[in-house]
């Protein structure tokens, strides 16, 4: 038995399928939301393969998935909406709540110090940080689509706002045992 090709041919022209059907370009202002989710998960991965604590992990483990969920959310068609929700589920308040609370968790454990930070302390905060610029980069995506009247569910800002937070926060947690002069821009 043969195994199922990787490639479909099926965007050779500049479309991709969505979630439960239909077609849009590749350039649309919804794919551009969802890839850029996609990079954030990639990144997140290289941070949580870097990171020496469980604790961080954990949390990343956690993220990516629900970045799928949001992804998903972003690549579904309006018209199949109701189906997404049925099997698949969206994005939530309580999950924002979830991030704030992992923030919050997390400031209790960080001195933060008192000049800019400069990315790059150790691998894994690098990857971490870069992570949260590409999710700032997503952020902005969503914005242009809610502009257009296009963003199916507000919670996706503010969850991506919030994960941006929570990756600075994680970024820091892995640094929280170097000397503040490799960690602040003075």
């Amino acid at each position: 038995m043969s195994k199922p090709r990787v490639y479909t041919r099926s965007g050779d022209l500049g479309e991709t399928g969505l979630f439960f059907g239909g077609r849009i370009s590749k350039s649309d202002l919804a794919t551009e939301a969802y890839g850029t989710i996609d990079e954030t998960v990639s990144l997140i991965g290289l941070g949580r393969a870097l990171s020496g604590s469980d604790r961080v992990k954990s949390i990343l483990i956690r993220i990516q998935r629900e970045l799928y969920l949001l992804a998903s959310e972003l690549a579904t068609a309006p018209e199949n909406r109701d189906m997404l929700i049925e099997r698949v589920g969206t994005v939530s308040s309580s999950m924002v709540t979830d991030l704030e609370r992992q923030i919050d968790d997390l400031r209790e454990d960080v001195e933060l110090p008192p000049a800019f930070i400069v990315p790059g302390g150790s691998p894994a905060s690098a990857a971490i940080d870069a992570a949260r610029t590409v999710c700032r980069t997503a952020e902005r995506r969503m914005v242009a689509l809610r502009e257009a009247d296009r963003l199916p569910n507000d919670e996706l800002l503010r969850y991506v706002n919030r994960l941006s937070d929570l990756l600075f926060m994680l970024a820091r947690y892995e640094d929280r045992d170097l000397p503040p002069e490799l960690m602040s821009g003075e």
